[in-house]
């Protein structure tokens, strides 16, 4: 079965839309500040980047406030545009209803992607930009090819194009954990949702 290179892929649209003399402006979701290091970086070659911090999957309002705090310091210091949802963890927890007894990396991850990169779709087609992508395909814990799976289906839902990616090749995972320790972002140990904490630490 042909495996697609998403991470080659997502280069040669970009290419694609730079060689018509123009930067294609991308919704990046971003699940927090030390992910989207990596990301932006190699995004930003090419592309303009506005940062939606959505992640109604946390499972505190501190958690939440101290992931987003962290996200619009760093896209301050970049000079990136970043907008910040409401917290509204009942979004969640009625995407996931049914599914809290599934194991991580399951069914009920696959709902809150699902969530996540549909509100970010949602918000790019607002503000009329080209493409929305999400910084999830840079942790190794996580499965791209099932994420972009999800982000091309959002794209058939609502009309605004996926850019596919899978931001840990090129040893992504890595640098985002450098490019964090360099700028002592907080990092977290856990995706973030009450289920994840009983389960193996996550990005």
């Amino acid at each position: 079965m042909r495996v697609t290179n998403y991470d080659k892929e997502m280069k040669r649209l970009l290419t694609t839309f730079a060689g018509k003399g123009a930067r294609a402006r991308v919704m990046l979701h971003s699940c927090c500040a030390p992910c989207s290091t990596a990301c932006i970086e190699r995004l930003r070659e090419l592309a303009d980047i506005t940062v939606y911090y959505y992640n109604p999957n946390l499972d505190t309002d501190k958690e939440y406030y101290l992931r987003s705090n962290e996200q619009v310091a760093f896209c301050e210091r970049e000079d990136i545009p970043c907008i910040v949802a409401e917290y509204r963890p009942e979004e969640f927890m009625s995407a996931v209803k049914g599914l809290e007894n599934e194991i991580e990396g399951g069914a009920r991850c696959l709902k809150c992607f699902y969530l996540r990169l549909k509100k970010t779709a949602e918000k790019a087609k607002e503000l009329g930009l080209d493409y929305f992508a999400t910084t999830l395909t840079v942790s190794p814990l996580k499965n791209a090819t099932k994420i972009n799976e999800i982000g091309f289906l959002i794209e058939k839902e609502t009309g605004v194009k996926y850019l596919p990616t899978d931001f840990k090749k090129a040893n992504g995972y890595l640098r985002s954990i450098e490019l964090s320790k360099e700028m002592n972002m907080y990092r977290q140990n856990y995706c973030g949702c009450t289920f994840s904490k009983n389960s193996v630490p996550n990005d």
